[in-house]
């Protein structure tokens, strides 16, 4: 792991200025005005904790325009939950994806991450990696004051939340005169932590002070976190429709329905005898794996603030965060083949593999090792000028960077994979027919009951590394006209603003370094080197988990050792920018210029006063990419089950690519107080996201490994046009006590050029296929003649006696390479294209109760969703669904009295869709779903005192696992197990 220098980052942020660090005001404005217009004789109290965070977050929902929720900071240093985004969910609408057993971006009313914009104080924010989402779990929660989320299109917001636009506030110190600091301390244990330590520290230190007679203000937050946890994980990375017919197999059952004509009578993508309806679906492969990861974060944030005069402030302000995760883990698994391997099968009515059995092959064993570095940095200056007491100017810049970089350790310089184990396989078998985990057993020669390590043979080492840097810099100028007359028009807002933002990254990946396939190198490891160990509790929330598991032990190794003996061996060089086969640069330019005008308006309808906003915001944005990359040469198939594509060395090709759009987004917001208590509101706006950065690059890739089923390939689209959706929203809401209310809602949104990706076989020059040429077709019958079942290892092997083999300096093994009169092959070549038009609409409904003064109050919202945007798991054709799209539910009871406030939360989240493609599916496209899944967490603070708190905080208290599934519920992808984690610390606040 990378050392992390914490005395030279704690020195930086605290000489540097950052963007407001999280001080809830003691008052709020209107308060002071009439504490001064009083002789200032009046107290004002102001409500901390959980209420008085729920009461300031209804003051913004009820007088904002649009439909607009918050979050609000509890009090100085204590934000309602540890993670921005699991507060967030708590939002109705809201639901979170989650990585590593944390909230990390967020869905909005069905719209994934990249439909959702995140600003910092009005500001975009890059994204993170190749993403235009932001990875809210890299910004700690403490140097917070409030989020907001902006669920309508509002003209004087920068575009590209088309789900939402989110807003992270930090308090500025000027506006809240006075020295205050809060220090907070927890330990954190993750009770999934087997190789790290079993309690790691958070520390967080906030400073806010006026001087000057408050004309100059200076604020400081830092926070660091340290977490070793653990994930335990089951997973097939696809599924394989239409394989065989299987003729080698003596026994099949298929519960298929009988074709009712010839046409329907389909296995194999051909049409057969069998008598069946439908399509198979057979899993590529199955692992075990662990992970084990250490990550710690490290947040620094300032504020340096100078009025020169009542009319007039200038703000400097700097945020640097830094995320590193370093995961060492080892997994265990089989792959299957397929065709003449198959000698027995069980199929469900649609076609689903639940059991099968093939011989040969390995039981693969492998160790992997990354870093992965995540350093975001931003420095703004914010001018304000209340010219006269009608007319307001502002004035913003920012210059924004995140770059990542999943090679940071400093003793590999890569992210590698190492895969070995005894190819001595009699038979293998997939059992999903109890499901919970999808199991597997092996048989051995001489009815051995396990592998020997002394079997254990290396298949190969791959090594990569990519670094990317993703930048914001942005100027913003806004003024603001009030109407100091009481008349129709009450104030006019305009802007303009100057977005460039820039993508760029470069990679490399090694190929397969050493032998290339199972060439009898037992040698090379001893069996030392191996330490066999128990299932144990290895994912043992599930039925069949754990010790009940079949396949319940693997071979532990270490992979330095490995990867030293390999190189050793074979002379290799595992730093893939000195040793890549292939190579890519990409860099991708987005400027956009943008301005807007908006009004408000109020009247009233007899009683009834009604606001109005109206506004127009026209942007328009270019587009040009750049990009270098190796240029293909010639396949060869290195070993029975693996493939290469190599490259011209020392040749790149370069080229470039543009696009353009324009548009205009308009927003008309009106709402009406019914009552003093009931307020209707009607918002309709036209919003846009723009197409994810990576479709926008120009690149190819084909796939490095092109074994048969995997032969894909993916180009960019720079020309893209934004998802533009023209939305409605109409909301009531009855605000019956304080801190108390009721909403229910309805929300549409019609969205053009939606983005899906167009796939076509293509062939590319030079490029040969050995498996399908004349050499492969006389090996075929020659193994049909001497009685020998036909699969793709065969052939392999019969080519190499034959003497078609050749000598690979770099595997120092043979291989069969492509000859001119192979066949060129079919790469599916997918491009994203715009193309449909789809609806998505809803309800949402929320209640807020507080239980007078008992101390007791509760929340409740659930959103329902729908659209044409589900994907038909039943259909082979080109779809274009909406990632993200679910149900969802919140709870939250509390308990806050005499300085003890207890809360307890649960989130739900129904089936959604993830994704469409999986990494080794076939060549339709498969779907990946997540399943349902829930979690509760619960948070208890005591006031020893005035300044002193301790709480204890649990997350995930009832361990629950996420899970993932294909087109059906029977074609297992992905179970995960992270554990509970349980927070204990202290709080001090003057």
């Amino acid at each position: 792991m990378k050392d992390m220098n914490f005395s030279k980052k704690y020195l930086a942020a605290s000489i540097s200025v950052l963007l407001g660090t999280a001080v809830v005001p003691q008052i709020s404005a209107q308060e002071a005005d009439n504490a001064d217009a009083a002789g200032g004789d009046v107290e004002v109290i102001a409500v901390r904790g959980i209420r008085g965070s729920l009461m300031r977050a209804q003051d913004l929902k009820r007088d904002g325009q649009g439909v607009v929720d918050a979050i609000s900071a509890e009090e100085m240093g204590k934000f309602p939950d540890t993670n921005l985004a699991e507060s967030l969910q708590r939002i109705t609408g809201v639901t979170v994806s989650r990585s590593n057993g944390e909230g990390s971006e967020i869905t909005v009313r069905g719209f994934g991450p990249d439909f959702n914009l995140i600003t910092l104080n009005g500001r975009q924010m890059p994204g993170t990696g190749n993403t235009r989402s932001f990875k809210l779990e890299n910004l700690s929660s403490s140097g917070v004051s409030a989020l907001e989320l902006y669920k309508t299109g509002r003209a004087d917001i920068p575009s590209g939340g088309l789900g939402a636009t989110v807003n992270i506030v930090t308090a500025r110190p000027l506006a809240s005169p006075g020295l205050k600091y809060s220090l907070s301390a927890k330990g954190i244990y993750d009770e999934s932590n087997v190789e790290g330590d079993d309690v790691t520290p958070e520390l967080s230190a906030l400073y806010s002070d006026t001087y000057a007679d408050n004309t100059i203000g200076l604020a400081i937050s830092l926070s660091m976190q340290d977490r070793d946890f653990q994930q335990q994980s089951a997973n097939i990375p696809g599924w394989q429709a239409d394989q065989g017919p299987f003729g080698n197999a003596t026994s099949a059952i298929d519960l298929r329905p009988d074709a009712a004509n010839e046409e329907e009578d389909i296995m194999g993508g051909t049409t057969t005898a069998d008598g069946k309806a439908g399509h198979t679906y057979f899993p590529r492969q199955i692992s075990y794996n662990i992970n084990n990861v250490q990550r710690s974060r490290f947040n620094g944030q300032a504020t340096l603030q100078y009025a020169p005069r009542d009319d007039m402030t200038f703000t400097l302000d700097y945020v640097y965060s830094e995320a590193e995760t370093a995961t060492s883990g080892l997994g265990y698994g089989i792959w299957f083949n397929f065709g003449g391997n198959v000698t027995s099968y069980e199929l469900d009515e649609r076609g689903t593999a639940i059991r099968f059995t093939e011989t040969a092959n390995d039981f693969a064993h492998s160790a992997n090792r990354e870093t992965l570095l995540v350093e975001s940095d931003s420095i703004g200056f914010n001018f304000e000028w209340q010219i006269t007491d009608d007319i307001h100017f502002e004035l913003d810049y920012h210059d924004s960077k995140t770059e990542t970089d999943n090679g940071a350790d400093d003793g590999t310089g890569h992210s590698g994979n190492i895969i070995l184990g005894p190819n001595n396989i009699v038979t293998k078998t997939y059992d999903f027919s109890e499901g919970g985990i999808p199991q597997f057993v092996m048989t051995w020669p001489d009815n051995a009951a396990e592998a020997s390590p002394a079997d254990f043979d290396p298949l190969f080492a791959q090594f990569s590394r990519g670094v990317g840097e993703s930048t914001v810099e942005q100027l913003q100028l806004d003024a603001e006209w009030v109407n100091p007359d009481d008349s129709f028009l009450m104030s006019v807002r305009a802007g303009i603003a100057i977005t460039d933002q820039t993508f760029g990254g470069r990679n490399a990946f090694s190929g397969n370094q050493g032998p290339g396939g199972y060439n009898g190198n037992q040698a090379i490891f001893p069996d030392s080197m191996f330490v066999r160990r128990d299932s144990g509790d290895f994912l043992d929330e599930f039925s069949n988990g754990g010790a009940n598991l079949t396949t319940d032990y693997y071979y532990a190794f270490d992979y330095a050792e490995a990867v030293g003996r390999l190189q050793s061996f074979f002379g290799f060089n595992p730093d893939p920018f000195e040793s890549f086969v292939t190579e890519g640069l990409a860099d991708l330019t987005e400027e956009t210029q943008s301005a807007y005008v908006a009004a408000d308006m109020y009247f009233e309808i007899g009683d009834m006063p009604v606001d109005v906003n109206v506004g127009v915001r026209y942007e328009q944005t270019d587009v040009i990419s750049i990009v270098d990359q190796d240029v293909e040469d010639f396949v060869v198939w290195t070993n029975p089950t693996e493939w290469q594509l190599r490259f011209r060395p020392s040749e790149t090709g370069s080229v470039q690519f543009t696009g353009e759009h324009d548009l205009y987004l308009p927003n008309l917001d009106i709402k009406v107080e019914v009552t003093d208590d009931i307020i209707a509101r009607l918002s309709t706006s036209k919003t846009i996201t723009r197409a994810p950065l990576g479709n926008l690059v120009g690149a190819r890739s084909l796939s490095p490994a092109p074994k048969p089923g995997s032969r894909n390939g993916a180009a960019g689209n720079t020309n893209l046009q934004p998802f533009e959706s023209t939305n409605l929203d109409l909301i009531v809401e009855y605000y019956y006590e304080e801190a108390s209310y009721i909403a229910l809602g309805y929300f549409r949104k019609d969205v053009k050029n939606f983005i899906s990706n167009n796939q076509t076989l293509l062939t590319f020059e030079g490029l040969r296929d050995p498996l399908n040429g004349p050499r492969a077709a006389q090996a075929t019958a020659e193994l049909v003649a001497a009685g020998i079942p036909v699969t793709d290892g065969a052939i392999w092997q019969q080519l190499i006696d034959s003497g078609q083999g050749i000598d690979d300096a770099c595997c120092q093994t043979q291989i069969i390479r492509q000859n001119p009169d192979d066949p060129l092959i079919e790469w599916l070549v997918s491009r994203p294209e715009n193309g449909d038009d789809k609806t998505v609409d809803g309800f949402e409904f929320a209640i807020q109760h507080m239980f007078g003064e008992t101390g007791f109050g509760a929340g409740f919202n659930f959103t329902i969703v729908d659209g044409d945007v589900e994907f038909d798991v039943d259909s082979f054709e080109r779809q274009a669904p909406l990632n993200g799209l679910s149900d969802s539910a919140n709870i939250q009871l509390f308990y806050e009295k005499d300085g003890l406030s207890a809360k307890i939360t649960y989130a739900w989240r129904d089936d959604y869709l993830i994704g469409v493609g999986q990494q080794q599916g076939s060549a339709e496209s498969p779907p990946q779903f997540g399943k349902e899944y829930a979690q509760t967490d619960i948070s208890i603070n005591y006031d020893i005192t005035e300044n002193l708190t301790v709480f204890f905080e649990g997350l995930n208290i009832t361990n629950e696992t996420e899970e993932g599934y294909g087109r059906y519920e029977e074609q297992f992808l992905f179970a995960r197990q992270y554990g509970s984690r349980y927070n204990l610390g202290a709080r001090y606040t003057f």
